[in-house]
Order: structure tokens, then sequence, then C-alpha cells
């Protein structure tokens, strides 16, 4: 028996809807502000909640850098696709961020407001890398959402719900994980709307290839050097923004890399059936706070319980475990989300 089947073994739990409704009731509310990270992930929460629950895209977060509506707080609203280590801070996300669950902090309910894969199934970086949930943010929110409203999703939207988040990658590489995670998040009943996505009839793996070269080929019209087309740069590596300009007091995402970002969003909206409402979403009169994002590698850290412990008493405002040897972060500093 392999490591990932010896792993597996007696984890066939399934998600309790009903259970993440009385602990999250906002995930189903109608007219909620979010925060977007601004990759595919980010973009697909978007459309999705908008189209369905009426949400209004009030800003974008990187882990560098967050642009937020000016007359919107960051308490306000909700965070699609990244983990926010603050209690009043409602979020949504998807990455590991427990080290060792017999080491929790005495903060750790900071998650408390925190619909998270990993969380929910108590899956640490220490002993179960290898399990963490293999997806992207938005398969969970289509198996959420879609447990209280009928969503009926197109065989077109197969190709962009495959690519975020590189999921085509970790189908065939990690099929014993995905497998558990897609009984995990019920994806075989019937009404879920996962069940289109994975179980679909149509695409056979040749079917598929030619499918995702033909949408590769599509994002990459919309790329240009040093910016991919499925993501919005809101931020230079050292930190600085990116495709930001100022507009008296406030800022504004720049028209040349807005009309890019668009037209990705646009290629996503047709291929889904998620309208895109430009009302709904915020480019202008944004208020910009930058932070201070590090990573373990660079700090010469290895990644153990002395030094997330360590980690942990900054008060980090979000962070991920990318590799079972590295930790990335973001602290408060220079600006504050509040």
């Amino acid at each position: 028996m392999s490591r990932i089947q010896e792993l597996l073994l007696g984890r066939n739990e399934q998600i309790d809807f009903k259970k993440i409704f009385k602990n999250y009731p906002w995930i189903i509310e109608k007219n909620q502000d979010c925060i977007l990270s601004p990759d595919s992930d980010g973009l697909l929460c978007g459309l999705f909640m908008s189209k369905f629950l009426n949400w209004q895209i009030r800003g974008f977060y990187d882990g560098k850098v967050m642009l937020l509506n000016k007359n919107v707080s960051a308490k306000n609203c909700v965070f699609l696709d990244m983990e926010v280590f603050r209690k009043d801070i409602r979020s949504v996300g998807h990455h590991m961020v427990q080290y060792n669950k017999n080491r929790k902090s005495a903060d750790w309910d900071n998650y408390e407001n925190c619909i998270q894969p990993n969380n929910l199934r108590d899956y640490d970086g220490y002993k179960g890398f290898r399990l963490k949930y293999p997806l992207a943010t938005i398969h969970l929110l289509l198996s959420i959402v879609g447990s209280k409203i009928r969503i009926n999703i197109p065989e077109s939207a197969v190709c962009p719900l495959f690519f975020t988040d590189g999921t085509f990658n970790v189908l065939f590489k990690y099929p014993e994980n995905v497998l558990n995670w897609l009984n995990y998040l019920r994806a075989n009943e019937e009404n879920n709307p996962l069940k289109t996505v994975f179980e679909n009839e149509k695409y056979c793996v040749f079917t598929l290839m030619k499918a995702m070269d033909e949408f590769f080929r599509r994002r990459d019209l919309i790329s240009i050097v040093k910016e991919r087309g499925d993501r919005l740069r809101i931020s230079n590596t050292d930190g600085a923004p990116a495709n930001i300009t100022a507009v008296g007091s406030f800022y504004a995402i720049k028209n040349n890399a807005k009309e890019r970002i668009e037209k990705f969003i646009e290629l996503l909206s047709g291929l889904t059936g998620w309208d895109y409402d430009k009302s709904k979403w915020s480019w202008y009169n944004l208020k910009l706070y930058k932070f201070t994002k590090g990573d373990f590698n660079n700090k010469g850290k290895r990644v153990n319980n002395k030094n997330f412990e360590e980690l942990l008493s900054k008060k980090p405002l979000t962070w991920a475990m990318t590799s079972r040897n590295n930790i990335e972060y973001t602290l408060e500093k220079p600006d504050k989300l509040y």
C-alpha cells in the first residue's frame, strides 16, 4: 500500500452543509461586498457570487497590496480565495495554513469566520501535507452554494474550471487525493454542480486536451510580456504597487491593465454563463494598502513548530504553506487593514 493510501485510510467523511450554513450563514446571504485574489480563481469566485447572490466586488488583495473601494470597510467584506487570520473578518480559502494540529495556538479561533477545507478536516502540514485540498476555491463554493441554489453548469465551463489553480495538473498526478476530496465535496450527488465538471461524459482525455489547448490559446492572446492574461498584477516582486494610478486622493486600475483583465473576465463569463456585470466591480475610487510579504526560504528558516509559533506571534494577516519546506506570509506593515 502506498503512503498516500495509508494516509487516506478511514478518511471518507463528507462535508456537512447544514453545519456550514449554521456556522457561516453569510456564505449564502445576498448582496455581500467581497474582495478577490486577482487571479483566475478569485475572478471566477467573483463572477459566480455576483451572478447567483448579487455580491459586489469591492477590491483585490494579493498578499502585498490591497485595493478597496473608498466607501467600504474591510470588516464588512468577504475575502474570497484567501484565509484572513482575523476573528472579525469573513473569508474563504483553500490553502494549507495549519502546521501542527496538536499544537494549535491560543488564538487559532481567529479563523472562526473562515471557511477552509483543510481546517474543516483538521489537516496539517506537519504530517498531512499530501492530503491537502487539491482544487480551487471556486470548486468549494460551487459545492456549498450549489447545495442551496440550483446551478446548471454548461459543458463549456469545464475548461476554465479545470484551468484555475492548475486543477488539470493534479487530476492524474494525485488521483487518490483528488478522488477523496471530490467525495468530501459530494461531487457525485446528482444536484451538485461539480458532477457536471468532473463526471462529464463529453470529455475523454483527448477531447479535453484539445479543449484545454484552445482555452490556453485564448488566454495567451490576452497576455503580454511579463503579464499573463489570466491575472491582474497589482504589485511587483518587491511589493511596489503595479498597474495602479493615483486619481486625486484615491487610486484606479490603469486602463490598459483593466482592459486586459476584463477580456479574460469576459472569456470566463462566456464559457460559464456567469454574467460580467461591470456595475458590480470596482476599478476606480480605490484606497491603496501596502503590506509586507515574506517567506521562510528567503529568511533562511525551516518550517518547524518553533518557527511557526514565532510567525503567529507576529500576528500575520494571511499566510499559506506553499510546500512542506516553505510558508509565505503577510504582515500588516506599513499599513493596517483597519
